[in-house]
């Protein structure tokens, strides 16, 4: 077939200019003009096959606008149908006389360069959204919002290419744009869905690896800046921000044995011991101190170090996409998207999947308290204030600088939702911690007087945010039942891990944040003035079964000057040491899961700096290697132990024996199991020995030394009991029995009574 040039289109042959013959409405000049224009809302009643059915009877109009080209066929078949340049911006069209319809067809083109390519008519295919997805998706409650928003490979009448769809009710204009179109927003204008705000679009020919945007129009008509996909599920590696086409659906997961068991391993009964990572910094390359590893290599240095340590599960920072590396990834943009900084999302599975293979479980941070303010994200997404509050009253955190998610909008509170239901299904994660829940709580959070809104009843309680927080847990627990959900609450609200239908928040556990701080404020003291203020470490007992307590020493306590937790101690330099051993036995003695933030685990000297791997070579000296075999031992003890782990929630699990003694800062208690086993527990907070020291025990018998951090194997004076004591039958402590120990300076020592 020859191609000749066709010259009869230009601005000014217009079918509907006078005098032009042609019998069949064609597309008018307000229209062509929006199209050419980029300004048009509903590109497709005007682009693809439509009915041009008039008195002179049926006919099918085909429309195409593609810049740049010249001449124009649409090919059916082996038939084609020459197209009309109607503009010479590259508007095209064809009258097909006596056509209800057409089947499969291309658009062919030649361009001004006299390049002829061909391609699938996007606005030929009908959208993805159903009815029934488009309702729930405006009612709030398309939990797998993720399967249809965003970018998704997707072959629709045998025809591959990729569909896409985002949410911006009041945009003018959405379009798709990357190198697949040259970055033109007038190329692949998107279908919009009034009921819902929804636009969507399936572009035929993208490919797997393509980078896209979508360019918006706004309310006012202004083109805003290009915005990155809010369901993307991969990103370019900063400082870039193009979403990245990617499928998710190809991973063979190997882990099927621990999601058949893992509501045993993240029980309320279950030893917890959580090591708190971030990954740029936990070990970077020994070649090039700049280089940050990948998650698969990470996956394997990670988990032989936490089988060689105890823990039985990681926190990961947020791994979510994020724009600057400061952030820690607490500014999250890519909330679908695992960072691109250390890999794919295949590569993200695979670090998953290797930690279950090897028992460990996985946890990450969330944040749906707050979002940054970067132009190419969720901020005046379409112009306007729809995933934030306009009224900056509710909209803004003064203190950190960014935007607050208006939680009583339905398709608000459903990305959340969807998100949250998105890893746990897409990449197993086995539960959340919640970042900054009490800025979620309270309305008048970091607010002065006159920068908040009271809600309804005049309080300071943000209803729609404990709506959501409860709905979130709910949610969570009804589609994944066993994994956890852990609230960063630092206030005295009620009920956070209690269920929802008792009025909770439904959480699993929350962060005791009292606990921590009243723990570090007694360990800074000099231990001579302990004896002053016996009931900051004693406070937390009085509060620890009214809720489910995690115990946090955290990456928070670490930063902006507060010093690493070897630092926090008073003492010359053994002392220093002996007080962080004591610390640790004491929080993994204490009812509560426990949790520890890297570095921690050997006594890092230094605050954590997120640009640089941690201090490892500190390993090469004795006393580091003496409180990471404690911490080591610690693990262990209390995985092997149900004292010390089944009933971290009951007062069953919990028994003073002495908490009097602040003159010489000790402090005794029991841990017992749920069918009565128990584990004797004593401690001295002061530089001084403590020998021939009594406590009442329960029983009779010889009981075991299992622990004291005082042991020359971790870098003590190797001051202790040799192994074991006698209880006598001589009351103490409101007991019948007690032993003669000896309590080492700045110690704790465990004991169980032997099976005779």
């Amino acid at each position: 077939m020859a191609l000749t040039e066709n010259t009869s289109g230009s601005s000014e042959s217009n079918p509907e200019s006078p005098g032009h013959a042609n019998p069949y409405p064609s597309a008018s000049t307000a229209d062509i003009n929006a199209i050419k224009e980029g300004r048009h809302r509903d590109p497709f009643s005007v682009l693809g096959p439509h009915s041009a059915r008039s008195a002179a009877g049926p006919a099918l109009a085909i429309r195409a606008f593609v810049p740049g080209a010249r001449e124009g066929w649409v090919v059916e078949g082996t038939t084609t149908h020459p197209l009309t340049l109607v503009d010479k911006s590259g508007f095209f069209e064809v009258i097909l006389p006596g056509r209800e319809g057409i089947g499969p067809y291309r658009l062919r083109f030649r361009s001004s360069e006299g390049l002829i390519f061909e391609i699938d008519d996007a606005y030929a295919f009908p959208t993805v959204l159903s009815d029934y997805d488009l309702y729930l998706l405006g009612e709030g409650t398309h939990y797998k919002n993720y399967t249809l928003l965003g970018a998704h490979l997707r072959e629709i009448n045998g025809v591959k290419g990729v569909s896409f769809a985002v949410w911006a009710p009041n945009a003018q204009r959405v379009s798709v744009v990357g190198d697949f179109n040259f970055w033109d927003g007038r190329r692949n204008p998107m279908r919009f869905h009034p009921g819902v705000g929804i636009w969507d679009i399936f572009v035929p020919g993208v490919q797997e690896g393509d980078v896209y945007k979508f360019e918006l129009l706004g309310p006012d008509g202004q083109l805003l800046p290009l915005k990155s996909d809010p369901y993307g599920f991969y990103f370019e590696l900063r400082p870039n921000t193009a979403g990245i086409v990617r499928n998710i659906e190809e991973y063979a997961w190997q882990d099927g044995n621990w999601m058949r068991d893992r509501k045993r391993h993240n029980g309320l009964d279950a030893a917890v011991s959580v090591y708190e990572l971030h990954l740029g910094s936990w070990i970077r390359s020994p070649d090039n101190p700049e280089k940050m590893l990948g998650y698969r290599e990470l996956a394997h240095k990670i988990v032989d170090y936490c089988l060689q340590m105890g823990f039985t599960h990681i926190e990961l920072m947020p791994v979510t996409e994020h724009p600057f590396d400061g952030s820690w990834g607490y500014q999250t943009l890519g909330y679908f998207a695992p960072t691109s900084r250390f890999g794919t999302p295949q590569d993200f599975m695979y670090f998953v999947d290797h930690c279950h293979q090897h028992e460990i479980g996985v946890l990450v941070d969330w944040v749906p308290a707050h979002f940054p303010r970067d132009d190419h994200g969720l901020r005046l997404f379409d112009g306007s204030a729809i995933y934030e509050h306009a009224d900056p009253r509710q909209g803004e955190h003064p203190e950190w600088g960014t935007m607050v998610f208006n939680y009583g909008r339905n398709e608000v509170a459903n990305f959340l939702l969807g998100n949250a239901l998105f890893w746990f299904d897409k990449y197993h994660i086995d539960g959340m911690r919640v970042d900054a829940v009490a800025s979620m709580l309270y309305l008048d959070y970091g607010r002065k007087h006159g920068e908040w809104i009271p809600n309804r009843y005049g309080g300071h309680e943000n209803l729609e945010a404990i709506s959501f927080m409860k709905r979130f847990n709910e949610l969570v627990h009804l589609h994944y039942p066993g994994v956890m959900t852990v609230a960063e609450e630092s206030t005295a609200w009620g009920g956070v891990s209690r269920p929802t239908y008792l009025g909770g928040l439904g959480f699993s556990m929350k962060w005791n944040m009292g606990w921590m701080n009243d723990t570090l404020r007694y360990f800074h003291k000099d231990p001579l003035f302990r004896r002053y203020h016996q009931n900051d470490i004693t406070f937390s007992i009085i509060y620890a079964f009214t809720e489910n307590f995690m115990l946090p020493l955290s990456h928070d306590e670490v930063v902006h000057g507060k010093g690493a937790l070897l630092d926090k101690m008073p003492g010359d330099f053994r002392e220093r040491f002996a007080n962080l051993r004591l610390l640790y036995a004491y929080m993994f003695t204490h009812p509560g899961k426990k949790l520890l933030f890297m570095g921690g685990e050997f006594g890092q000297w230094q605050e954590w700096r997120y640009w640089q791997s941690l201090d490892w070579h500190l390993l090469s000296y004795e006393p580091h290697q003496g409180v990471q075999r404690l911490v080591r031992d610690l693990n262990h003890l209390i995985r092997r132990e149900p004292a010390l782990h089944e009933l971290d929630f009951d007062h069953r699990g919990f028994e003073w024996i002495d908490h009097h003694d602040a003159d010489s800062s000790v402090l005794a208690y029991l841990r017992r199991s749920k069918d009565g086993d128990f584990v004797v527990i004593a401690m001295n907070f002061t530089p001084v020995a403590r020998p021939d020291y009594q406590l009442g025990v329960p029983a009779p018998g010889r009981y075991r030394e299992l622990l004291n951090t005082d042991s020359g194997y971790y870098s003590g004076t190797n001051l202790g009991n040799d192994g074991e004591v006698q209880a006598v039958e001589k009351e103490q402590h409101g007991r019948p029995f007690s032993v003669s120990v000896t309590l080492p300076p700045l110690s704790v020592v465990v004991f169980k009574r032997r099976d005779e």
